[in-house]
């Protein structure tokens, strides 16, 4: 599959890598060029390029968007991810590091505001990139995995981007819709940074 992500830092280098070993092809993209990149795709190996951000959402089946949420023109431009799986793994951070109150909404639909036809799934950003990096493990049953997190609308988009995070070695637990299952997700809130395996998690699910 092609996946298109927006943003080269920790996250979105090491979802990238993770991608590449499950033998999709990414095309990775920043906000400083594809030029500054280089060495990143050298690391990466042939299955991945650099790409503008324009051209990076262009080619994904999929786009993760993994960029500093406080930074809405580091986004696509909306047409290019019309009717795409797209993965927001941002959280609502300000400049200084508090966390955005966005009122009675949350920061998914916010995004899916600023990209309206997109199929838009709440996902990796409960997680440390470096246990993102670590913990990932295909060989264990799926109840044993670390979870990671999923909520969105589109339940088509959902089974897709559970089945990316089941192929990196992570189990995927339904949180819900962008709205009660995205609150859930937020910074701060009961699941956000939570070291669960998937059995833990689907029992505190139940809690809440």
């Amino acid at each position: 599959m092609k996946i298109g992500v927006i943003g080269a830092g920790n996250i979105g280098h090491t979802i990238a890598r993770l991608l590449v070993n499950a033998g999709h092809e990414v095309a990775l993209s920043n906000s400083r060029g594809p030029e500054s990149l280089k060495d990143v795709i050298n690391e990466l190996g042939p299955q991945a390029r650099a790409e503008t951000v324009d051209n990076a959402a262009a080619f994904g089946e999929i786009v993760l968007l993994a960029v500093p949420w406080r930074s809405p023109e580091a986004l696509p431009h909306p047409d290019l991810v019309a009717n795409k799986v797209v993965i927001d793994a941002m959280n609502p951070y300000s400049t200084g590091g508090s966390v955005i109150d966005l009122g009675e909404s949350t920061s998914s639909e916010e995004v899916a505001r600023r990209l309206p036809d997109t199929r838009l799934v709440k996902a990796f950003n409960t997680i440390w990139f470096k246990h993102l990096a670590e913990l990932g493990d295909v060989s264990k049953p799926e109840a044993e995995r670390r979870a990671i997190f999923v909520a969105g609308n589109d339940l088509n988009a959902k089974a897709i981007v559970s089945d990316l995070i089941r192929a990196i070695g992570f189990a995927p637990i339904d949180a819900g819709s962008l709205r009660e299952g995205g609150r859930k997700l937020e910074p701060n809130a009961p699941l956000y940074g939570k070291e669960l395996t998937a059995t833990e998690a689907q029992e505190t699910l139940a809690n809440l």
